[in-house]
């Protein structure tokens, strides 16, 4: 087993995010924010997919390995659901709910999103509320609105 790995990739006009890999399966992913300090970027295939992801490229970031096991039987299936909506297409939280298996649980797949650890690997920012856009965390809706607006999300 390798040690955990930090990448950490800069990208223009979103800022520097991070990416925390072990055995080059994602562990962790910190969407890009502007700083005031940028470390050195250095390569990576996977800081690679992002940052051409973030300049606009329809790369498959489903194609990217990513650790599920921490999650409960449902929410890995939350997961693995929701890498499976195309980029520039939304889904509800209830829609997401019963995909992966329990039609009503909306708030539980809300939960799953707001605390969502990896990023664009597993897009929540492709679910919205029934009656709007919905939240996004500490990064905020206007943050939500521009990753559907590079996907070409109406």
């Amino acid at each position: 087993m390798q040690a955990l790995k930090r990448v950490v990739y800069e990208v223009d006009g979103w800022g520097v995010g991070e990416l925390w890999l072990e055995d080059g399966v994602v562990v962790w992913h910190e969407l890009p924010r502007p700083k005031s300090h940028v470390p050195q970027p250095g390569f990576n295939q996977v800081a690679d997919v992002v940052t051409r992801y973030f300049a606009g490229e329809d790369v498959p970031l489903n194609d990217v390995p990513v650790d599920l096991e921490y999650e409960t039987p449902f929410l890995e299936r939350c997961a693995i659901e929701l890498r499976k909506i195309p980029r520039g297409e939304v889904v509800t939280y209830g829609e997401l709910a019963a995909l992966a298996g329990a039609p009503g649980a909306a708030r539980a797949a809300g939960s799953f999103c707001a605390r969502n650890r990896l990023g664009l690997f597993v897009p929540c920012h492709r679910v919205v509320a029934a009656n709007g856009l919905g939240s996004y965390g500490s990064h905020g809706v206007a943050y939500k609105r521009r990753l559907l607006e590079l996907e070409g999300a109406v």
